[in-house]
């Protein structure tokens, strides 16, 4: 299997399985190249709103364990998948660090949907190279102190991300992490510049990258019962706009912009078909953070109008996730339409879930200089961000 789209889409490898990567696809090449040594393959599209749902849900649950914990839910960035928390003293709340990971472990199986594989050591770097030695299920721990020794018969290659210094750790024999430390790291940094003293410092087991705890992004809830039920829109649509008011003007207060929005109308079956849900669920993923409420509305609505309510609503409870601080905008003196751009995002947005999300598209220029005209440009979703 690999993961990333179509054989056809001009797109790259997210992740393949290991009987993909045995047949030499890699993360990042070109789908079509993954074709190519794989054809047998079975090529899948990817799901981002779902990967980050189910990461998100699993730092939500490694919180209760650690008050600090780090680590990304946006699937395209690199580290996408790595998980981090403090340990320091928690022995006495959750036992031994066999008998912690454990339980961690059991916690995160759920949304991950598998057994996480658990490193820990006095330095981030050692403690991620720990996680990638270990088996599914399984802890390396590294000893106090023993971070220079536990690294030291390791390639030298997961010293650096960069493909370039791997290549000429390699020409000049340095292929394993004790051979690096045993260099002066003036040397180092001769040769390699910024990185080479990075690479020096964690060969020798030192920290030089210091935790920073994420901050969870906000959400906020607030739900409205509705006597008698109602089945009209332009009834549910003046519940919907007093929600997105009151939310709308509790993020701007605080400096705040919502990057999705949640929408769940509770109905009333009394008079519904057999087999009628009690609940319906309405998501997006807004052009851009946004605490403006008739945006907000329109979108929501806008997607209601595409999937009505099969019965009469007595609760709307509306979702503003992933708030974070708003970015202002610097406008020009003398072009007005500087705010055009945003605009047209959310009015594509808006013909996206009238029309289809497969009938509207945008282009992304990639590299107006390719050779290859294909090259140049791609389509892009009107909803990706």
């Amino acid at each position: 299997m690999v993961l990333g789209g179509k054989p056809w889409s001009n797109g790259s490898v997210l992740d393949a399985d290991p009987v993909a990567r045995a047949l030499g696809v890699r993360r990042g090449m070109p789908l079509g190249s993954a074709h190519r040594l794989a054809p047998e393959a079975t090529f899948l599209d990817a799901e981002p709103e779902a990967d980050r749902a189910e990461l998100e849900a699993a730092f939500e649950r490694l919180s209760a364990f650690s008050p600090a914990v780090a680590g990304t839910s946006e699937p395209a960035d690199v580290s996408f998948g790595l998980l981090e928390a403090q340990v320091d003293g928690l022995a006495g709340l959750w036992g031994p660090e066999p008998a912690m990971v454990d339980r961690i472990a059991a916690a995160l199986e759920a949304p991950l949907a598998g057994v996480p594989r658990a490193g820990i050591a006095g330095t981030r770097f050692a403690a991620t190279v720990a996680a990638l030695a270990a088996q599914p299920g399984d802890l390396v721990s590294v000893p106090p102190g023993g971070e220079a020794e536990f690294l030291a018969p390791l390639p030298a290659s997961l010293l650096t991300p960069d493909p370039d210094i791997r290549a000429r750790l390699r020409r000049f024999g340095l292929r394993r992490i004790g051979q690096v430390a045993e260099l002066a790291a003036s040397a180092l940094v001769a040769r390699f510049g910024e990185e080479g003293a990075r690479i020096g410092s964690r060969s020798r087991g030192l920290e030089i990258e210091p935790f920073r705890p994420r901050r969870a992004p906000e959400r906020l809830v607030l739900g409205l019962p509705i006597e008698p039920a109602v089945a009209e829109l332009e009834a549910i649509r003046f519940v919907l706009r007093r929600l997105a008011i009151a939310l709308g003007e509790s993020l701007a207060a605080r400096g705040l912009a919502a990057d999705r929005g949640r929408l769940r109308l509770d109905l009333d079956l009394a008079f519904a078909r057999t087999g009628t849900p009690a609940e319906l669920t309405v998501e997006t993923r807004f052009p851009e953070p946004t605490a403006d409420p008739a945006a907000i509305e329109r979108l929501l609505l806008a997607r209601l109008e595409r999937e009505p309510p099969p019965a009469a609503v007595a609760r709307l409870e509306l979702e503003l996730s992933g708030a974070s601080a708003a970015a202002g905008q610097q406008l020009p003196l003398f072009v007005p339409q500087a705010l055009h751009g945003a605009r047209l995002a959310w009015q594509l947005a808006r013909l996206a879930l009238t029309y289809g999300d497969d009938r509207v598209r945008r282009i992304e220029l990639l590299d107006p200089e390719a050779p290859l005209p294909e090259r140049r440009w791609t389509w892009r979703e009107v909803s990706t961000p």
